[in-house]
């Protein structure tokens, strides 16, 4: 079933490429013909391209807090390169067109194994994890993709669906799954854990770019789940309150210095957890390193 943010995006991807059809046309009538082309190139990734150069501009004016360095600016190019290459591919052709052409996997396994929960962020659907999808059936590996709405409520809400997930993996494989959370869908599974005191129901936790102490990014946020990821906001010093350090221990944070999402970095990281730092990558692409994976996939056979 198409999720409401699969409509959204699939409505603004296509509103972008039929802009760049018409100024296309329009340069080839103005007899230009040649730089037809060219011109629906600049267009789509134009605006990309912009708006994530407006937030790694923020991010270069923030410090990234003790202990983490500064990236170079040949380091923050490539990181910016990288993440507009896979911002055009999860947000114009993944989540809007092709968040259901895989299906959650709940076979048992031939072999012992966990299964894992893959839980998106903000503003993303379970298509964010289509290539981890189509690697995890190569190997076997039960999984459930989840997809979190209603797309702009708070976070407390998208407990009912992570609880669903964990237990249908529970039933397929008779063992705690693993759970890799990107950004907002770190904070959803550390909401769950606190209303189920689920601690012993879960293998480990790994979060790539989660905003564990919010970001600034946030302060222009105007939705419930954007709010709740302020730095300081009541909601997160109430979820850190709850959390007893062997809670912590489940998790393992990923998080980077050329995160233009998450920032400060080191509101990725999460005392008493394992903390690891991805240097040279942004938020989105973050989902593509392959360490990460591998470590996931890992925890499976543990």
């Amino acid at each position: 079933m198409t999720g409401m943010l699969s409509r959204l995006q699939r409505i603004w991807a296509l509103t972008l490429v039929l802009l760049a059809v018409l100024v296309a046309i329009v340069t080839w009538r103005a007899g230009w013909p040649a730089w037809a082309s060219a011109v629906v190139a600049v267009t789509v990734l134009g605006i990309h391209a912009l708006a994530l150069a407006l937030e790694f501009l923020w991010l270069i004016c923030v410090d990234p807090g003790t202990g983490v360095g500064r990236p170079s600016l040949p380091t923050l190019i490539t990181a910016w390169w990288g993440e507009v290459k896979m911002a055009l591919v999860v947000f114009g052709w993944r989540q809007p067109f092709r968040s259901t052409a895989f299906a959650d996997n709940l076979d048992a396994p031939t072999a012992p194994q966990r299964g894992v929960l893959m839980v998106h962020g903000f503003v993303c659907n379970r298509g964010l994890w289509n290539a981890w999808m189509v690697r995890l059936r190569a190997t076997g590996t039960p999984f459930v993709a989840v997809n979190l709405e209603p797309v702009f409520g708070s976070i407390d809400r998208y407990v009912r669906v992570l609880d669903d997930a964990i237990h249908r993996l529970e039933q397929a494989t008779g063992r705690p799954p693993v759970v890799v959370a990107h950004s907002m869908g770190g904070l959803a599974v550390r909401a769950w854990l606190r209303d189920h005191d689920g601690d012993r129901r879960l293998h480990s936790v790994v979060t790539i770019g989660t905003p564990h102490a919010g970001t600034k990014l946030a302060r222009l946020a105007l939705t419930p789940n954007g709010r709740q990821m302020r730095p300081g906001n009541t909601w997160l010093g109430r979820l850190a309150a709850g959390e007893r350090p062997t809670r912590r221990a489940l998790f393992t944070c990923y998080y980077g210095h050329c995160d233009n999402i998450v920032f400060p970095a080191v509101n990725g990281m999460l005392p008493e957890a394992t903390n690891r730092h991805v240097p040279g990558t942004a938020h989105v692409h973050l989902v593509a390193h392959p360490s990460i994976f591998a470590d996931v996939l890992n925890r499976t056979r543990s």
